[in-house]
């Protein structure tokens, strides 16, 4: 099903909007990796798996698989046509379920997609990333590479219904390897390693998006955004 959706939809993405990809050279062919992605859109989830040749799995809300009535059968449909894993975001422990799912495709050789802010971005700009992706690839032993996105927010802002045409890029940027270690010890030495492995991502995010790093965590943004 994968196949066939990126096949059929996947062309059509990528000529609608259209898309520039380039760096896909650097991802490896076979074996597990990590790709870390800015987070612009809801269509994000959607460009990537079009741009990139191999399968890629996601973490999405589960609210996207339990919709009633014919819309939801077919929303259903297409999330898991796509490879994304429906993930409780209610409870406390929603980061470990997706870390718990992200462990179980890199240990099966796959690719894992993630969004290392958190959430999406309120206003365009790259916040401080969290140290899941750095604590995948410690225990797992599998490369991140970040991807940098540009052009899905101007597509389909947050709140609208539908995507606009407009021009997205898709870059793909060099391997950060984490050090090999147990993330789940908690010590300084380890949380500095896990810190640093998800700066460098974030580093390499913002070079190529000719951004800096905000300081804060994108939900915090977003939580003083609704303050004001």
């Amino acid at each position: 099903m994968y196949w066939l959706l990126k096949v059929l939809c996947g062309r059509l993405l990528l000529a609608w909007f259209p898309v520039k990809v380039s760096g896909t050279e650097t991802l490896p062919r076979q074996g597990p990796c990590i790709v870390a992605i800015n987070h612009q859109s809801f269509i994000d989830s959607l460009i990537i798996p079009a741009a990139l040749p191999r399968r890629v799995t996601y973490p999405a809300k589960r609210e996207y698989f339990v919709k009633p009535g014919i819309k939801g059968a077919l929303q259903r449909w297409f999330f898991e046509g796509v490879g994304q894993i429906p993930i409780d975001r209610t409870g406390g422990e929603a980061a470990t379920t997706a870390l718990d799912a992200g462990m179980e495709v890199l240990r099966a050789g796959g690719v894992f997609g993630i969004y290392p802010e958190g959430t999406r971005s309120p206003d365009g700009r790259l916040y401080r990333g969290k140290t899941g992706v750095a604590r995948l690839a410690m225990a797992t032993g599998a490369p991140i590479y970040p991807i940098a996105v540009t052009g899905t927010r101007a597509a389909q802002p947050e709140g609208s219904t539908l995507p606009r045409r407009s021009p997205v890029t898709v870059t793909v940027g060099k391997p950060v390897l984490c050090p090999p270690g147990d993330p789940s010890v908690r010590d300084e030495a380890t949380h500095q390693a896990l810190r640093q492995c998800t700066d460098e991502v974030m580093n390499q995010l913002a070079t190529m998006l000719g951004q800096v790093v905000q300081p804060e965590y994108g939900s915090e943004a977003k939580a003083r955004l609704r303050g004001q």
